[in-house]
């Protein structure tokens, strides 16, 4: 009767295995380390990064415990500072041969102390979010308007190089905020030209309206296609925003959408504000300069000769060096998209480009007059430029899209587009909100959380082995056992532990031995009835088990409504929350009846459970009769 088959057995030990390993490393605490990022976002750190790293510590008589290559970063842990410290200056020299451009960002910071054997296993601990660790948080309000205005803007320039393609005469193309009015003389025009507009632009919606003499033609953009420029817009400036903080070595920075427009940006282990302010306004420009290809330029590129008059040298991605003439044909500010594909005739990766009408216009006259050259493309960031590619035109471009291609991988055609789009932002921004949390205020809230959540602990199971005796006992140890897997599960999933987040901890404490409570008392009850031990124990767990999951499945709905709607916090208290419902269901019930199984079910004649006082009605009318006796 209460016996588990072997597999159940071998469900609990798997269980309980996977979590102790998944839980071990946050308790090994941080070593001292030294982080390698990216200087510029079109450069790498890879292996050969990784290599001059290890040649550097060699040379300085240092060794790293253990060296990280992940996420185009590399970090070096360390076992003291001092070592700490001595590593960070002979990278620095290895790596930034010129002090004034540096490519390579070398940071202080703090990694986990996990095992190999553990980090083997993909096994590393939870993040710290940002009140317990400690950093700078900033809301920014991105201007969706200003996307808007400046996506109505590049759609009348589109409009002006059409009308004069398809001959049509007009009395004259504005922008009126968002909105684009064009004057017709005649109505005839003014039907041909919206009819135009809505085979070639689909996301404008048109009005025609008389005004005089003459015909106005109303342009704007449709609510959906207002929408997707403002999602774009925002999803632009978060991929900039990641590419700007690459510098400041941040491990784990948060960077997410919060409502329509806005940004959350949040910088654990950081306490230089205004060093995060100047990175997150920084500027990046987009410049396409012709590759000057005289003999003196090609012996400035292999530095054999000087740099000819009217052109500058730059180093592309592989460190090779170009030199362009300082005339620029075009800017980032003519550039409306650029996406990753293929070339339609090769298939090799490629980087399709879309201009707006004035760039298309002054691109076609470049590559014109320009077949069989190369063209450079720079992305310049605080005053410092590099080639992102130096394609050879082949054939006039117009229309104003452009393809990139040759000898570039898929990964390359991404990162290049990445670039290419997101070397600026796509909508200004402003902070209109600041904070900044020191790390001895970090170190006090995890010390608080700690002692809260192991208090409680402490707490639920003196009270339950006191009251339930030896029920009580499995009851407590199968409450660690939930503490234990809740913690393994966030461990796997790298979940950002917050204050909020440990509060909802010592709260699923109380809501999961509420399950054991219903269980034992449901045992009581049927002992009271006069069932026998073994019959109790497995009416009591099967007629629990009904009440506990209506109860668990409405706190569940509850909890997924605040991760649906919740933000910040919120959401932080109830990822913990939700996870915390699902392991108490597991170690409530299926694991504790497998210890109570263990214990009692090998006992064919039980006689009695320690459960605690099981007081029955015939026990107590026996004692009011005796007390009325007395009387």
């Amino acid at each position: 009767m209460n016996r588990y088959a072997v597999w159940k057995y071998l469900v609990i030990l798997i269980a309980v295995l996977l979590g102790s390993v998944y839980t071990l490393p946050n308790f090994f605490g941080e070593a001292p380390a030294v982080q390698v990022s990216p200087g510029r976002a079109s450069i790498k750190v890879d292996l050969g990064v990784q290599g001059k790293v290890e040649e550097a510590l060699k040379a300085a008589g240092l060794t790293a415990s253990m060296l990280t290559l992940e996420n185009n970063s590399l970090k070096a842990r360390f076992e003291t500072t001092d070592e700490q410290l001595k590593a960070k200056d002979a990278i620095q020299r290895t790596l930034n041969t010129e002090a004034d451009n540096p490519s390579y960002i070398v940071a202080l910071n703090l990694i986990a102390r996990t095992p190999t054997w553990l980090s083997s296993l993909r096994a590393a601990p939870m993040y710290l979010g940002l009140d317990l660790r400690g950093g700078v948080h900033f809301m920014l309000q991105v201007d969706m308007q200003a996307a808007l205005t400046k996506k109505a803007e590049s759609l009348a320039g589109d409009l002006r190089t059409l009308m004069r393609e398809k001959n049509i005469r007009h009395g004259g193309i504005s922008r009126n905020g968002q909105q684009i009015d064009i004057v017709f003389r005649e109505q005839a025009a003014a039907d041909a030209a919206a009819n135009l507009l809505r085979d070639q632009f689909p996301d404008l919606l048109t009005t025609l309206t008389p005004q005089g003499s003459d015909v106005l033609l109303n342009a704007k953009l449709k609510p959906e296609a207002g929408r997707r420029v403002q999602d774009q817009a925002l999803k632009q400036n978060i991929t900039t925003l990641h590419n700007r903080i690459n510098e400041l070595g941040v491990a784990e920075p948060v960077i997410q959408q919060q409502g329509l427009d806005r940004i959350v940006v949040q910088l654990p282990g950081v306490q230089d504000t205004a060093k995060a302010k100047d990175i997150l306004g920084r500027t990046a420009t987009l410049e396409i300069r012709m590759v000057d290809e005289s003999s003196e330029a090609r012996s400035a590129e292999i530095g054999s000769g000087a740099v000819p008059f009217g052109a500058e040298k730059y180093l592309d991605r592989n460190g090779q060096a170009v030199v362009v003439k300082k005339q620029v044909m075009l800017t980032g500010e003519n550039l409306t998209d650029a996406q990753p594909g293929f070339d339609n005739q090769t298939q090799e990766a490629a980087v399709h480009l879309t201009l707006d009408a004035k760039g298309a216009r002054i691109f076609k006259d470049v590559t014109r007059e320009n077949v069989g050259k190369r063209m450079a493309i720079l992305l310049f960031e605080k005053g410092k430029g590099e080639v992102v590619t130096a394609p050879v035109i082949r054939t006039e471009i117009g229309g104003g899209r452009v393809q990139i291609s040759g000898r570039m991988t898929t990964v390359e055609a991404a990162d290049t587009s990445l670039l290419l789009r997101a070397g600026s932002l796509a909508a200004p921004m402003e902070i209109i909100e600041e904070r900044t949390i020191g790390p001895s205020l970090g170190a006090e809230n995890i010390a608080k959380g700690f002692d809260s959540v192991t208090w409680g602990f402490l707490a639920v199971t003196v009270f339950m082995c006191v009251y339930y005796m030896l029920f009580g006992v499995i009851s407590s140890v199968a409450l660690a056992v939930n503490l234990l897997l809740l913690v393994a599960v966030l461990s796997m999933l790298q979940a950002t532990l917050t204050l909020p987040g440990m509060a909802a901890m010592a709260l699923v404490l109380g809501m999961a031995i509420d399950a054991n409570v219903l269980i034992n008392e449901r045992v009581r009850e049927e002992l009271r009835n006069g069932a026998a031990p073994q019959s109790a124990i497995h009416t009591g767990y099967d007629r629990a088990w009904s009440t506990i999951l209506d109860s668990n499945v409405t706190t569940l709905i509850a909890g997924l409504a605040l991760l649906a709607f919740g933000s910040g916090p919120v959401r932080g208290f109830a990822v913990v929350h939700c996870l915390g419902i699902l392991t108490s269901m597991f170690s409530a019930v299926f694991f504790s009846r497998g210890l109570v199984n263990i214990w009692y079910g090998r006992q064919k004649r039980l006689q009695s459970v320690s459960i605690g006082t099981v007081w029955r009605p015939d026990e107590l009318s026996a004692k009011a009769i005796e007390r009325a006796k007395a009387d």
